[in-house]
């Protein structure tokens, strides 16, 4: 069993956990029973039981048939909490919007954890507008401006061995090609990702640097077909710009929690 700064750790706590990160991960795939104990390692007996008390209290929900498992609301309910109590994201909201209007292009805010980048707050482009919203979402931090800004503030010995994922053609999948990149990153003080987390959308991302290593970034992400020299040279401005702004006002202290 393993432990956690000396305690043990709770195995039926432990399994919970895990099958909400599943069901979550599947976003609109849900699964059958049998699937979700192979996937844990789990008797399809426990895992039935789980399922009736997580669906009995609104962090699971099934089909009319009973068969079929996703994420329930109140995962959402409990998300939206995080957000509201985080005095960062409140803080760079309107730094977002600040930015969203000057550029006219698409604005994120997102935060490391572990290997990912969390989507913690973005102000969608009226010219590119997602189905889907990103908040909440993650994305591997290899492939993207907002993970790339983030790394690169980390020595390269924090880095996976590769082979990493592949989103697009244009994914760095190698740990030397993704060093190289992170080298250059450093250099010019933003990362760019071109193509790489998805086709057709360039992205530029600045680390926020209140916190050492730095665990939050923002990005601004834009059409490769919008992209001319001279709106690249604006995006950047301005978003360096924004970045110092956030870095002046952003709490650090003074009664804010330190979160780990």
């Amino acid at each position: 069993m393993s432990e956690t700064a000396g305690v043990r750790e709770v195995k039926s706590a432990a399994r919970t956990v895990e099958l909400l990160e599943l069901l979550a991960a599947r976003g609109d795939r849900p699964a059958r029973l049998q699937e979700l104990a192979d996937e844990l390692g789990v008797p399809r007996s426990s895992m039935y039981a789980l399922l009736q008390t997580l669906a009995a209290r609104g962090w699971v929900r099934s089909d009319v048939t009973g068969s079929l498992y996703g994420i329930g609301i109140r995962a959402l309910l409990t998300g939206t909490g995080y957000l509201d109590s985080d005095p960062r994201v409140r803080t760079v909201r309107p730094y977002l919007d600040e930015a969203s209007e000057a550029l006219g292009e698409t604005i994120h805010m997102g935060r490391l954890d572990g290997r990912d980048v969390a989507y913690l707050a973005t102000r969608e482009s009226h010219e590119y507008l997602r189905t889907i919203s990103r908040v909440g979402r993650r994305l591997p931090a290899h492939v993207g401006a907002l993970g790339k800004a983030l790394l690169a503030e980390r020595p390269d010995d924090d880095l996976p061995d590769g082979p990493y994922e592949a989103l697009t053609p244009h994914t760095r999948t190698t740990r030397e090609a993704l060093a190289a990149d992170l080298a250059r990153v450093r250099a010019r003080g933003h990362s760019i990702d071109r193509e790489e987390g998805v086709v057709g959308i360039v992205g530029f991302g600045f680390a926020l640097r209140y916190d050492s290593p730095a665990q939050d970034a923002i990005s601004c992400s834009v059409p490769v077909a919008r992209l001319t020299p001279g709106h690249e040279e604006r995006i950047v401005a301005v978003m360096r710009e924004i970045r110092t702004k956030i870095e002046t006002v952003v709490p650090v202290g003074a009664g804010s929690v330190h979160w780990r």
